[in-house]
């Protein structure tokens, strides 16, 4: 088995005063929150973003794990959309205390480099900051943290920087270097 060095950072923002948000791009670039929480789109999205670079950790999951992931309280998925094609998406995922993590988000890769991504981001933070006025059982948002690795695009810790947030953590560790699972075989060849 070989290994690769991954270094992960964790960002955050400690006020909704921190988010810089990006420009709108040009076009037909929607943003919309999937109200039914649905582990095939979910799914789909998750493969299709994630894979080429490596994103493996819910791979695994059953329907039934997916669906759990997706029915908690204040877990929101939002997709970006580019003349009505899934462009990319953000999860939001509401913890203790008024903290909400981005878990997971990206383009998908034939709409990377189109400057929607910024805008993508922005929107997510946003909506974060604004969680608790759809979920009224949730507490006010606090803090929206996040965290990027060395297996990511080469763009995205300049696009956190860029929307505001700041680096608190940094770690590095040896992982597997397993190959990139594509949405498919040879998808991005």
């Amino acid at each position: 088995m070989s290994t690769v060095t991954v270094t992960t950072w964790s960002l955050e923002q400690t006020s909704p005063d921190d988010l810089r948000p990006a420009a709108e791009p040009a076009g037909d670039i929607r943003i919309v929150r999937a109200e039914i929480p649905s582990p095939e789109f979910s799914r789909f999205l998750y493969t299709a973003v994630g894979g080429d670079i490596g994103w493996t950790d819910r791979l695994g999951f059953t329907y039934a794990q997916w669906q759990a992931a997706l029915d908690r309280p204040g877990v929101e998925t939002w997709g970006a959309y580019e003349n009505g094609t899934p462009a990319g998406y953000v999860e939001l995922d509401p913890q203790d205390e008024g903290v909400v993590e981005i878990m997971y988000f990206g383009l998908i890769p034939a709409f990377r480099g189109r400057r929607i991504g910024g805008h993508l981001l922005s929107y997510g933070v946003a909506r974060a900051w604004d969680l608790a006025e759809r979920w009224p059982e949730r507490p006010g948002t606090k803090r929206v943290w996040l965290h990027t690795c060395s297996k990511d695009g080469p763009h995205a810790m300049d696009n956190y920087l860029r929307r505001g947030f700041r680096l608190f953590e940094t770690k590095t560790a040896e992982e597997e270097d397993v190959e990139s699972p594509g949405p498919w075989p040879g998808a991005h060849a």
